[in-house]
């Protein structure tokens, strides 16, 4: 029995092949430029992975007609190009480094957050970078023991009075031209205003020796302070009349200590101490008094002696030989410093 024959299906001619290909290239280039993830399933290419972006590559099919014996080599589209919307654009990941710290920072560590700023301004004798010191506190002023001027003066200061010696005194310093700082109590200046007055009067100067001279006088309390400085201030001006000055005050016994001073230098005040004690108060003798005067004297230095406070002839006397011994020495009058 005859069989029939059956006809195979002939083989695909090249042209058949050459146009099937173009045409799954066609169809690959018209999906990347759609943003498709493939073109279909029956070529079965581009086809999405799970993890794998889905921008699809590009696959380079040869443009002769030959045929390919091998994968066709597909390039990754680039961000922003042609094959991808630059919106689709994956943001650009830096490369990591460390951050260098900023002058006048502290370099963060291991790549941390830089800290807060620290301040870098040199002071001396402070290592810079670390914050400088606070200013040392505001301290009473100094007491003083020293002239105006300098060089070779001396001042002249005479403490307690006004008393029956201060108008021998002033007369003795008017012989010599001298001037001097009266020291006065407040209670003997508003018992002796006409003495006050002759002081000024004369071209002398007044300091604040307290009301009462109680001591120790670095003892009191506070407000007998306050009262003994300022109550007897308020005497000396008012017994030297409209315009008086008072420009130091002088502690009993210099019985200074920070809390008087502070409230001297309060009321305009400047602490008055001295250089050169000769114990005139004491009674020592004019000898003794003379002598630890030309003893302890430099220039620029302040000589203690009284007017007041009992009897003063030896002081008298002692001055009336030391005057001329000043002026020969060179010394010229002058004011404790301010």
């Amino acid at each position: 029995m005859p069989h029939s024959a059956t006809r195979r299906p002939s083989p695909p001619t090249r042209t058949a092949l050459t146009a099937r290909r173009r045409l799954v290239a066609g169809c690959v280039v018209a999906a990347a430029a759609l943003g498709l993830a493939a073109c279909g399933t029956a070529s079965g290419a581009l086809q999405p992975t799970a993890g794998v972006s889905t921008q699809p590559p590009i696959t380079l099919a040869p443009t002769d007609g030959r045929p390919t014996d091998g994968p066709v080599a597909t390039v990754a589209p680039t961000p922003g190009s042609d094959g991808a919307p630059a919106s689709a654009a994956p943001p650009a990941v830096p490369k990591p480094h460390t951050p260098q710290a900023p002058a006048g920072t502290s370099a963060p560590p291991h790549g941390g957050t830089p800290s807060t700023p620290v301040t870098t301004t040199a002071v001396a004798g402070t290592p810079t970078g670390t914050p400088a010191p606070p200013p040392a506190p505001v301290k009473p002023g100094t007491v003083i023991g020293s002239t105006a001027s300098g060089g070779r003066t001396v001042a002249l200061t005479f403490d307690d009075g006004p008393g029956p010696a201060t108008g021998q005194i002033l007369d003795l310093l008017a012989q010599y031209h001298a001037k001097a700082t009266f020291c006065e109590i407040g209670q003997n200046a508003a018992a002796n205003p006409a003495l006050v007055k002759r002081v000024l009067a004369a071209g002398h100067r007044l300091c604040d020796h307290s009301v009462h001279h109680p001591q120790p006088f670095a003892k009191l309390p506070h407000d007998k302070a306050v009262y003994e400085i300022s109550a007897a201030r308020d005497m000396i001006v008012k017994a030297g009349g409209p315009g008086t000055r008072v420009d130091w005050f002088r502690a009993p016994g210099g019985g200074f200590n920070a809390d008087n001073e502070q409230i001297t230098a309060s009321l305009g005040m400047s602490s008055l101490g001295w250089s050169v004690d000769p114990r005139d108060w004491s009674r020592p003798g004019v000898p003794a008094i003379v002598s630890t005067v030309q003893k302890q004297l430099k220039p620029g230095g302040v000589i203690l002696m009284h007017d007041g406070g009992g009897d003063r002839t030896q002081t008298v006397a002692a001055l009336k030989q030391l005057l001329p011994w000043l002026v020969a020495q060179g010394y010229a009058f002058d004011w404790p410093a301010e």
